[in-house]
C-alpha cells in the first residue's frame, strides 16, 4: 500500500468518523430539546396550580365580599379539579354570609362556568369592556388581590400564575375597574339575550354549553317543554 492510497484511507475514516459524530451531535440536540420541552410543561403545570390554590387560599381569608375578573373559559384536563375546589370554596363562603361577584368576558361559551359559579351561590355577570379582556384578579375584603399571568399576551391564553398581593390601595383600584366596567349584563339576561340572538333552544344550549335543560328554562323564564 502506497502512501497515498493509505492518506485517501485515512481521510475516508476520518470521514466516517466526522458522519457518525455529526449523526450523534443531531440525535443528541433532538433529546435535549424534548427533555427541556418536558420540563417546561411540567413548568406551566406547576405554576397553574399554584395560582389555583392561591385563589383558594386568598377566598378562605374573606370575610365579607370577594370580586373577580376572570376568564370563565370551560375547564379541561386536570383543570376540572382545581375548578370544583373553587365552587366547593364559593359554597362555603357563600353559606358563611360572603357575597362573592365574578365579570366575565361577553362569549357564549362562558355559560358553562358562569352557571356552575352561580349554583354554587356566586353572582355573576357578563361585559364586553376592555378591562374583562385583558385583567384577571380577584379581590378580597378590599385588601388583597390575586393577579392572574397569562403564558403570554391574548384572551385565549390560559392563566400560568398568580401573585396574591397585600394592598389596599391595588384592590381599592381593581374593585373600581370593576365596577365602572361597561354594559355588565347578569348571568340570566344574557343567557336571554345568546338564546335571542342565536335563535338556540334550550335543548341546544343545553347540550352546547353542558348545562341542565330545565335550569335553563327556569333562569330564561321559558314556558316549560
Amino acid at each position: 500500500m502506497n502512501l497515498e492510497t493509505g492518506l485517501l484511507l485515512l481521510e475516508s475514516l476520518l470521514l466516517v468518523f466526522t458522519i457518525a459524530l455529526l449523526f450523534y451531535s443531531i440525535k443528541e440536540g433532538r433529546e435535549r430539546d424534548k427533555l427541556i420541552a418536558e420540563i417546561g410543561k411540567a413548568t406551566r403545570v406547576l405554576t397553574r396550580q399554584e395560582y389555583f390554590l392561591t385563589i383558594i387560599d386568598s377566598m378562605t381569608d374573606a370575610k365579607d365580599e370577594i370580586v373577580g375578573c376572570i376568564t370563565g373559559r370551560t375547564p379541561t384536563g386536570e383543570d376540572r379539579k382545581m375548578t370544583n375546589d373553587i365552587i366547593e370554596r364559593i359554597e362555603k363562603m357563600a353559606k358563611k354570609g360572603v357575597r362573592i361577584k365574578y365579570l366575565m368576558p361577553k362569549f357564549p361559551d362562558r355559560l358553562h362556568l358562569g352557571h356552575r359559579y352561580l349554583t354554587a351561590g356566586a353572582e355573576i355577570f357578563y361585559s364586553s369592556c376592555l378591562m374583562v379582556h385583558n385583567l384577571r384578579f380577584i379581590v378580597i375584603d378590599e385588601g388583597t388581590v390575586v393577579m392572574g399571568v397569562p403564558g403570554s399576551v391574548g384572551e385565549k391564553e390560559a392563566t400560568r400564575k398568580g401573585y396574591r398581593i397585600p394592598s389596599e390601595g391595588l384592590a381599592m383600584v381593581l374593585k373600581n375597574y370593576f365596577n365602572s366596567c361597561e354594559k355588565q349584563t347578569s348571568f340570566k339576561d344574557y343567557l336571554k339575550e345568546v338564546m335571542q340572538q342565536t335563535g338556540a333552544s334550550p335543548e341546544h344550549i343545553a347540550r352546547e354549553f353542558q348545562m341542565d335543560e330545565k335550569e335553563i328554562i327556569k333562569l330564561a323564564q321559558l314556558p316549560d317543554i
